[in-house]
């Protein structure tokens, strides 16, 4: 069927509007570009200082140190001990406009590297009461040093930036709650933001961008199983109560909930138990064993049926054993998912940003702290691939492996697409919107 003329005038109509912010666009590309080769050697020298010199969460002072200096160094408004370690940047604009902030994390892992670099890491510190090496095995150096290029490459143009930018530089985000603590502090107040992008290391190709509107990251929240049994020699079993063959009954239990009990068809689960600490010696049954486990849901519902479903099944196969169970269920985090709106408007931007390419996202089971951010504000979080162009990224080691490795080629691309994304949101913002209904 012809189109009719008011569908063609209309047609024409939106093309004469868009030409015009495409080409303001490119505009903001060509001057970005121009700012890129006199950036990108300290994006990489910062990144691999970071990298040599990790700190764990809520310990990254000399982390916050640099960000701080380099951020006043370009003339921003700097407040530090935001959250306890995090770091807050303004940048405003020379023209008027909107908020849009950008987010980095900066803690790194207990782990000991693997990975056989010049700038390698050899840190060590405490944690949980044990000796343990650090290492960003998890990538956030990465994420700490674009972040810190971005902020040069805008400072640098801030006459043409229409509007306000802030960079929120994170702590704590393995775990502990970095983002709600920054937020606590004021890290969205004055000026607050109207939208806010993050991205992520990922063992993709190298340069790739990968994104997915609505959840895509599961909710994360850990549970507490005491199993209390009774005591006794182990030559007389009979004689006592075993906590450790009813634990081992609950953790094959558990497991029937995701496989069995949910609709696998409405959105993946996953129930892990990953300790269970109970016994000292060979021969004598213990009188209690502690198991510590999490849950990895994509809805709040499921997850509060899968939490009932985890405390009736630990308590009635201890009490079939003669055995009682204890189990505490936390809150959970949150499920991190991108605004549709959003995430439909700047995707020419990240196209623009990737030459190599721009996928989607299956559903991840690991967990983000950013939606904390997201809660009464629209976001987006996007990956960016860092596996080399002779690796396989199926069989690259992952996040938090110790032989985790990411290609500094990927620098560039995410230095361009977070700047990109901020003066692109600038020129061309979201209505605004109310509060509780942002990120679906």
């Amino acid at each position: 069927m012809p189109a009719s003329p008011r569908a063609v005038r209309h047609l024409a109509l939106a093309a004469c509007v868009g030409l015009p912010v495409l080409a303001q666009a490119q505009d903001f590309d060509k001057l970005i570009d121009a700012r890129l080769p006199a950036v990108m050697p300290k994006v990489v020298a910062w990144r691999r200082d970071i990298h040599e010199h990790p700190e764990l969460s809520f310990e990254e002072v000399r982390t916050a140190a640099l960000v701080a200096a380099h951020l006043k160094s370009l003339g921003l408004e700097v407040t530090t001990g935001v959250g306890r370690t995090g770091v807050v940047g303004v940048l405003r604009g020379g023209k008027p406009g909107p908020v849009v902030a950008l987010r980095a994390d900066m803690d790194a892992l207990p782990v000991t590297e693997q990975v056989d670099l010049p700038f390698r890491s050899r840190a060590k510190a405490r944690w949980q009461g044990q000796d343990v090496g650090v290492m960003h095995a998890c990538g956030h150096d990465n994420h700490v040093a674009i972040l810190m290029g971005a902020a040069e490459v805008l400072a640098g143009l801030r006459a043409q930036v229409p509007g306000t930018v802030k960079f929120i530089f994170q702590p704590a985000e393995e775990g502990l709650g970095g983002a709600k603590a920054m937020v606590t502090d004021g890290a969205l107040a004055a000026p607050t933001p109207s939208a806010i992008f993050g991205l992520h290391v990922w063992p993709n190709r190298v340069g790739t961008i990968a994104v997915k509107p609505g959840p895509f990251m599961a909710a994360a929240g850990n549970f507490h199983i005491v199993v209390k049994g009774r005591q006794t020699h182990g030559s007389s079993p009979w004689k006592g109560v075993d906590p450790i063959v009813v634990a081992s009954q609950i953790v094959l239990g558990l497991q029937t909930i995701a496989s069995r009990q949910v609709d696998v068809t409405y959105q993946p689960s996953v129930i892990t138990i990953g300790a269970i600490n109970g016994g000292n010696r060979s021969n004598i049954i213990p009188d209690s064993v502690v198991m510590q486990g999490t849950l990895r849901t994509f809805d709040d519902g499921m997850r509060a049926d899968i939490a009932a479903r985890i405390r009736r099944t630990a308590e009635d196969i201890a009490r079939a054993g003669g055995a009682t169970a204890i189990v505490t269920v936390d809150e959970g985090g949150l499920v991190t998912a991108n605004d549709t709106s959003l995430t439909e408007r700047m995707l020419p931007t990240l196209r623009r940003a990737a030459p190599a390419g721009v996928g989607a996202i299956p559903p991840v089971t690991g967990s983000e702290d950013f939606p904390v951010f997201t809660r009464d504000l629209p976001g987006i979080f996007f990956f960016l691939g860092v596996t080399p162009k002779d690796r396989d990224p199926l069989t690259a080691p992952a996040n938090h492996s110790p032989l985790f490795f990411a290609d500094e080629g990927a620098l560039e691309t995410g230095v361009r697409a977070m700047s990109a994304l901020a003066l692109d949101y600038l020129r061309n913002p979201l209505p605004p919107r109310k509060p509780g209904t942002a990120g679906g």
